[in-house]
């Protein structure tokens, strides 16, 4: 089983039968929307609004993605989605990210996403804005201190 860690981020999800087979098992590529919800939620909580960035022909897409199913997850659970990012470059971020089951903690998907910076009109690579540069560092500096 994937190993727990506490990151600084964690949103709350339930598990609703559209999220489910037949059997009220998770379907595999649902766990990516989690993980995508979870992002988009820490982008949020961080200040930094999406809409805006859109207005400024800045776009975000999934570069890379690792994923690790360990348990499954079924109709009704609470989920904890977490998104930390863990490395940045000019045009990238890195997150790593879990799929927990609240009630009794256990860590039912892993993954590793690369994110890289678009810009919109064009999809070409583009450095990533200011403040998202200075929200990778903040929390860079932040979890260093904390290790």
């Amino acid at each position: 089983m994937t190993e727990r860690y506490e990151p600084s981020f964690g949103l709350p999800l339930r598990v609703y039968i559209e999220d489910t087979d037949a059997g009220g098992i998770v379907y595999h590529a649902r766990y990516l929307h989690y993980m995508e919800r979870a992002r988009t939620e820490w982008v949020r909580s961080q200040g930094v609004g999406l809409r805006a960035g859109l207005a400024e022909n800045i776009s975000y897409v999934v570069q890379r993605l690792s994923i690790h199913y360990g348990l499954p997850a079924r109709l009704d659970d609470e989920l904890r989605v977490t998104a930390e990012p863990v490395a940045f470059g000019r045009v990238w971020m890195d997150f790593h990210q879990q799929v927990v089951r609240i009630s009794d903690e256990a860590v039912l998907a892993s993954g590793d996403v690369r994110v890289a910076c678009i810009a919109l009109d064009s999809g070409r690579p583009r450095r990533l804005p200011a403040n998202m540069l200075e929200l990778l560092e903040s929390d860079r500096k932040t979890n260093s201190q904390v290790e």
